[in-house]
């Protein structure tokens, strides 16, 4: 990510030639990516979805609905879950953002990410990188006490493929395992 960033400062090119800002309208943020300070040249306008995809390259956070409706842009802001794609990346100046990508700690995978190996968790594999940051969040967030909370507290994560009992028994495991650390 750093190469990113430091080509992108360096040569003026952006990782994604659509993702090039009117420079007029364009201002520099500095936002906190997964333990990195990440200074980006962007428009006011531009989602937290859009920076990390577009300018950065982290393209582990799916862009789904771009309505908050799917979760597929789930990430977390200073620990807590939030739909990326409805939120602005200026006002995340200041925040902790962890994409899935950060969540590992080199080749060792998140609890969660291991429980949703560990459990088959997924099927086509879009809805899972917001799933598990989903389920990071809200075990973060100390509210998943039982199956069913877990269930609606993840009711904003849609899995078309319909592996809800896998995911439910994987963030059950990785709750434990979190909790474990």
């Amino acid at each position: 990510m750093n190469n990113i960033i430091e080509q992108t400062q360096q040569t003026n090119a952006w990782p994604l030639a659509h993702a090039v800002p009117e420079p007029e309208r364009a201002q520099t943020v500095v936002l906190n990516i997964n333990g990195q300070e990440c200074h980006l040249r962007i428009e006011p306008w531009v989602s937290l979805l859009d920076a990390l995809r577009e300018y950065i390259g982290l393209t582990g956070t799916k862009k789904g609905c771009d309505h908050g409706q799917c979760g597929a842009c789930t990430v977390l802001v200073d620990g807590k879950r939030i739909n990326s794609c409805l939120s602005l990346a200026v006002m995340k100046q200041g925040c902790e953002i962890t994409t899935i990508e950060g969540l590992s700690k080199g080749d060792d995978l998140h609890p969660m990410q291991e429980a949703f190996v560990e459990h088959d968790a997924y099927q086509c594999g879009y809805c899972t990188p917001g799933q598990i940051c989903s389920a990071v969040g809200l075990i973060n967030e100390g509210r998943a006490h039982t199956r069913d909370e877990i269930s609606e507290l993840m009711s904003g994560n849609i899995c078309r493929c319909g592996a809800y009992p896998n995911i439910l028994d994987a963030i059950e495991q990785g709750k434990g395992a979190m909790k474990n650390e």
